[in-house]
């Protein structure tokens, strides 16, 4: 895959996380619900930031620096999370966010190139 973020090179994940919110299991993602969540724009580039740039293993809605109200930008991460395709996690009082890489690639082979590859037409 082309040039993700180092903290997706990386194994194993960091010890003492939080536990993450809900989310479906592996096993439970529907290609209906992916698509539906894929159908908004920005959501697709919350996906390539965190794939392509990430510097910490999960990070907060802020630092995507997008120019949306933190509600609107909440309920991006909410179908984004619901679809199966980022897990989050409660650090008191913020939700830091990583992409379910390996879990996409594993239920939808080729997702994740597609999404990296994604160029708005703006």
């Amino acid at each position: 895959m082309k040039n993700l973020a180092p903290t997706y090179l990386a194994e194993g994940t960091p010890a003492a996380l939080p536990i993450p919110l809900t989310q479906p299991d592996a096993h439970e993602l529907r290609l209906e619900k992916v698509m539906a969540a894929l159908a908004e724009p920005l959501r697709i580039r919350i996906l390539q930031q965190l794939l392509l740039a990430s510097e910490e293993y999960d990070h907060t809605c802020g630092w995507f620096r997008f120019d949306r109200p933190k509600s609107s930008l909440t309920h991006h991460f909410k179908a984004l999370r619901e679809a199966g395709l980022i897990t989050q996690r409660q650090y008191g009082l913020e939700r830091r966010s990583r992409v379910r890489l390996a879990e996409l690639n594993e239920r939808f082979p080729g997702l994740a190139e597609l999404i990296l590859n994604w160029r708005s037409e703006a």
